[in-house]
């Protein structure tokens, strides 16, 4: 299975980047995985928050297949202490998904349609985070996770 971080607009400070960077290298060495990142919206001084919300689904939703399993990183999903998320995505991994699509949405979440399409959501803390710090929170993670599956000593108990 092949997991995928799809955000909505990049990252732009140079220490986030290195982070995430270090971190996605260091992934690559247990799955398959990709950071896909599609464009925030310009000019949206005069657009109302929904309609923000719609125009970012309609780039989400391009993404992703039918096959897909998406989940969502959202304030109300799931939280998880990281042994729980490593068992989460090992009984994912034995589903008969291609791919696992984890979903950072922009600054007001997601319309009512990314919702419907989702497969569920995860919540990384109930304290609130910048996008971009986000990601590099959640592909430590997944890497934390990966660890923990294998039995490594990154993770202690």
């Amino acid at each position: 299975m092949k997991i995928t971080l799809l955000t909505v607009g990049k990252t732009t400070n140079n220490h986030i980047i290195a982070l995430q960077n270090d971190y996605q290298d260091r992934l690559k060495h247990y799955v398959p995985y990709e950071l896909v990142v599609v464009p925030e919206l310009k000019n949206i001084k005069n657009i109302s928050i929904p309609e923000q919300q719609e125009r970012e689904a309609d780039l989400i939703l391009k993404q992703l297949d039918n096959s897909d399993e998406v989940i969502l990183l959202d304030e109300k999903g799931k939280e998880f202490s990281s042994v729980g998320f490593s068992e989460f995505l090992s009984k994912k991994m034995l589903a008969s998904h291609k791919r696992m699509v984890f979903v950072v949405g922009g600054p007001y979440g997601f319309s009512e349609r990314v919702y419907a399409r989702a497969n569920g959501k995860i919540s990384l803390s109930a304290m609130t985070f910048s996008h971009q710090m986000i990601r590099v929170i959640f592909v430590e993670q997944l890497y934390r996770a990966f660890t923990i599956l294998k039995g490594e000593s990154y993770h202690h108990q």
